[in-house]
């Protein structure tokens, strides 16, 4: 085989080149690129390395049939078909290069030419779809259903995706973009993490939960527990959600009800029960459990002033 040496790039991370991939092409007496590789050769030119441009493998091997050590620069989908031919990976690719993919693909269906249906869309056309791929993905965990997991995080990846790529044509006060996004999430990861990121700290599950609500409470400046959580989930877990913010706050909690349940699955049979006895009166148990939360909201708003001015 004429080609002595191929030399795979990633088409997700356009002129990068690892060691091995530099030092090869930089000893090559003749460097040949793939289509896949234009951008790769396009920083070599800027280099001074001196790079031919071919169709395909077929083309490259009459290109270099009279050169020894030749070296082809190509996608590893490109060359797939050449196995016998030595090969490094130029330019490897971290986990999570393909999450490049995912904006690519939404800033080709946002922009001119692109589908029409996604450029008319709005945060708030696609908040619905937010919380229903949510929920998909929330289903298939409790299945324990791996290809529909893996399925249902991939929806709620495009609406994160969707909603930075919407941002990012907003006016300036308003405008952000996924490198935002994930910007700030790692800074938030980093900095909530100090027994990791800092070493400092114990590391029992306790300890980083204490440490986690100090750090949340510094960064937010919060008066409340109730700042910051959801009004909209489900009222079960909106209150579950606000007595444990306040316990661990030193506030006032609703007292227990008796629980006569001796697992979870008899206590999701008597709550069952409820609700069909709260429908035969016509009463909506959701709401009735919506309206006792948000008045716990209340006296937890106004517990945590009167400590704040105490």
């Amino acid at each position: 085989m004429p080609v002595a040496l191929l030399v795979t790039v990633s088409p997700r991370l356009p002129g990068l080149l690892g060691p091995l991939g530099w030092r090869a092409v930089s000893a090559a007496p003749l460097v040949l690129a793939l289509p896949g590789a234009a951008a790769t050769s396009g920083a070599l030119r800027a280099e001074d390395i001196a790079v031919t441009d071919v169709a395909d493998p077929a083309e490259a091997a009459e290109v270099a049939a009279d050169v020894l050590d030749a070296v082809l620069l190509g996608t590893p989908e490109e060359t797939a078909g050449w196995e016998m031919v030595p090969r490094v990976a130029g330019a490897p690719e971290p986990p999570g290069a393909r999450l490049l993919d995912v904006v690519s693909v939404m800033d080709r269906l946002r922009s001119p030419g692109g589908c029409p249906w996604d450029a008319e869309q709005t945060h708030a056309s696609l908040r619905g779809y937010l919380l229903e791929e949510a929920h998909e993905a929330y289903d298939a965990i409790v299945d324990d259903d791996a290809v529909a997991m893996r399925e249902e995080l991939g929806d709620v990846l495009l609406q994160v995706a969707f909603h930075a790529r919407v941002a990012a044509e907003a006016d300036p006060p308003r405008r952000f973009d996924i490198d935002d996004v994930a910007g700030d999430l790692v800074d938030k990861l980093v900095r909530r993490h100090p027994h990791v990121f800092a070493d400092a700290g114990p590391r029992d599950v306790a300890a980083v939960e204490r440490g986690w609500d100090e750090i949340k409470k510094t960064e937010k400046q919060r008066r409340s527990p109730t700042e910051g959580v959801s009004r909209s989930q489900p009222a079960t877990s909106w209150g579950a959600a606000l007595a444990g913010r306040a316990q661990r706050a030193g506030l006032p909690i609703p007292p227990a009800g008796e629980l006569a349940a001796r697992d979870a699955e008899e206590l999701g049979q008597q709550l069952l029960g409820i609700v069909v006895a709260a429908r035969q009166r016509g009463w909506d148990v959701e709401d009735a459990l919506r309206t006792a939360v948000r008045r716990y909201a209340d006296e937890l708003d106004a517990a945590a002033h009167a400590r704040a001015e105490g």
